[in-house]
C-alpha cells in the first residue's frame, strides 16, 4: 500500500474527513480522466487550451480540481479531447484504503 493510501486509510476513521473525501471523489476522477486523455494525445495544457479557446491557466485549474466546472465547460473539454462527457466522469478505479 502506498504512503498516500496508508494516510488516507488512517484518516477515513474521521467522519468529517471521510465525508469530504467522498464528496471530492467525482472531481478527482474527472480531473484525472482529463489529464489522462490529454497525455494520451501528447498534448500540453497549452495545446488543450488552444483547442478550447482558453488559457493554459484555466486548464491547470481544471486539472488540479481548483475549478468548479460547469456542464458546459465539461462538454467543451470533452469535445476538445475528442471524447464525450461520460468518459470524463467515468470512475475507472476505486482507491483501496483497507
Amino acid at each position: 500500500m502506498s504512503y498516500v493510501n496508508r494516510r488516507v486509510a488512517k484518516r477515513m476513521s474521521d467522519p468529517a474527513f471521510a465525508q469530504a473525501w467522498t464528496e471530492s471523489a467525482l472531481e478527482y476522477n474527472i480531473s484525472r480522466n482529463i489529464i489522462k486523455k490529454r497525455v494520451e494525445r501528447g498534448w500540453s495544457q497549452s495545446e488543450l487550451a488552444t483547442r478550447m479557446a482558453t488559457t493554459q491557466s484555466v486548464i491547470s485549474r481544471i486539472e488540479s480540481g481548483d475549478s468548479n466546472m460547469t456542464i458546459r465547460t465539461l462538454a467543451s473539454v470533452a469535445t476538445a479531447l475528442g471524447t464525450d462527457v461520460s468518459e470524463l466522469v467515468e470512475i475507472t478505479e476505486e482507491p483501496n484504503f483497507a
